[in-house]
């Protein structure tokens, strides 16, 4: 089955895995999703992830996810997707959201490669924006 929207696919295992409480969660892998999941793992939403190749060439992305010690729940509350195939958002600097006051990040493609939307911000590129998280 070929998936129109890779992204909103990371994304959907990601929210899956913390459903069902799972430790580890494997996603197929390409150069954008690595992007995105070392942006997760450098402002602190999951524990830690590894980049696994497999026989096909596409590899494998494997996160472990983060949960809170005492209440059990998970370190992401909400991840969306906001940039669809059928009608991507393109925002210049300007414009760059701040999600929920700063406290979540939003996820960028920018000329200068996939990034935070207060990294944008610093480095004054506009871009499509991917994701939020929180």
């Amino acid at each position: 089955m070929a998936l129109t929207d890779p992204i909103a696919d990371y994304l959907t295992r990601i929210r899956n895995a913390q459903q069902a409480n799972h430790r580890i969660v494997e996603i197929p892998s390409s150069k954008m999703k690595r992007s995105i999941t070392e942006i997760l793992y450098d402002q602190g939403y999951i524990l830690k992830y590894k980049f696994e190749d497999t026989d096909n060439g596409q590899g494998v992305i494997k996160i472990a996810l983060k949960y809170d010690k005492f209440t059990k729940l998970p370190t992401i509350q909400k991840l969306g997707r906001i940039s669809k195939p059928g009608l991507r958002k393109f925002v210049p600097v300007s414009e760059i959201p701040r999600i929920i006051n700063g406290l979540g990040i939003a996820i960028m493609s920018t000329s200068k490669g996939v990034m935070t939307g207060k990294q944008a911000v610093k480095n004054n590129v506009g871009g499509e924006l991917l994701c939020f998280v929180y």
